[in-house]
């Protein structure tokens, strides 16, 4: 607590001298010419920056405290907050480029609207992901670490940016799913559903002569390392389609409780395991 105390002084601290430099600078604008101007706008913008970390700081920490979020830990509030953040940050660096040669602020917004409306035209693309992305992060619908099915895509989010969705697969490969997609995708959120039950499709070829409850108990005892996690007797193949040369299977079983890291365990041994039985087989 102390150091946060002590962080919130230092900024403020910051803040008060910069304004107090801004007042001492009035005195100079004659003498320093077109200095002044640049002299001005990077001390504006440092007055921005601050006031702006300091209130984005403030949010989280209030944030953090009411859903008792620990320091080392984020969602995708926290990544909201922290991407409207960079967008105010970006402004404030081209409005101090732009203060350089005196421009008045209010000419500015007009020529900004201008050259908006031009560049949303140009880059609708990557505009339409940072306002997906923006909605996506203050949304309920997904989380960090919720386990999900994004179009073809399973697995669970690890972050949520100004421009990409990161996805970690059941074959631990990073899947990056720009904002925008995500936003237009039907998606399965597993963790919103506190689905328990894990179901791994395989298919099965006519000419293996095995019985379906064969392998099943097969898989059961090659899997007993993590009977402690699954509940016993949930074990179960059920027949999807059958074709003409091969079946489509389902292999599926019941966890004790919600652990994604846990399944993705599993889920990676009874894959090999599957293949491994059918090789066997």
């Amino acid at each position: 607590m102390q150091q946060v105390i002590f962080r919130y002084f230092i900024r403020f601290t910051l803040l008060a001298s910069l304004f107090y430099l801004k007042s001492i600078l009035e005195t100079y604008k004659t003498n320093l010419a077109q200095a002044y101007y640049i002299f001005d706008s990077v001390l504006e913008f440092l007055i921005l920056l601050t006031i702006v970390n300091i209130v984005t700081a403030a949010l989280i920490m209030i944030y953090r405290l009411r859903k008792n979020i620990p320091y080392k830990f984020t969602d995708n509030v926290i990544n909201g907050i922290n991407n409207v953040y960079y967008l105010i940050v970006t402004f404030g660096v081209i409005l101090m480029f732009l203060g350089f040669w005196g421009i008045d602020f209010k000419s500015l917004l007009t020529t900004l609207s201008i050259v908006a409306a031009a560049l949303a035209i140009i880059s609708k693309e990557y505009v339409s992901g940072i306002i997906s992305g923006i909605i996506i992060s203050f949304s309920k619908e997904i989380n960090i670490d919720d386990y999900v099915k994004i179009n073809n895509h399973k697995g669970k989010i690890t972050d949520i940016n100004l421009t990409k969705v990161s996805l970690l697969n059941d074959d631990d490969d990073i899947i990056y799913i720009p904002n925008d997609k995500v936003y237009m995708s039907e998606i399965i959120n597993y963790t919103k559903k506190e689905i328990k039950k894990v179901s791994i499709d395989f298919e099965l070829g006519i000419q293996y002569h095995t019985t379906i409850e064969q392998l099943e108990q097969s898989l059961a005892e090659s899997l007993r390392d993590f009977h402690q996690y699954i509940e016993p007797e949930s074990f179960n193949i059920k027949i999807v389609d059958v074709h003409h040369d091969f079946l489509l299977l389902k292999f599926q079983y019941k966890l004790k409780e919600i652990n994604r890291d846990i399944e993705r365990l599993i889920r990676k041994k009874t894959i090999r395991l599957i293949a491994n039985s059918i090789k066997e087989i």
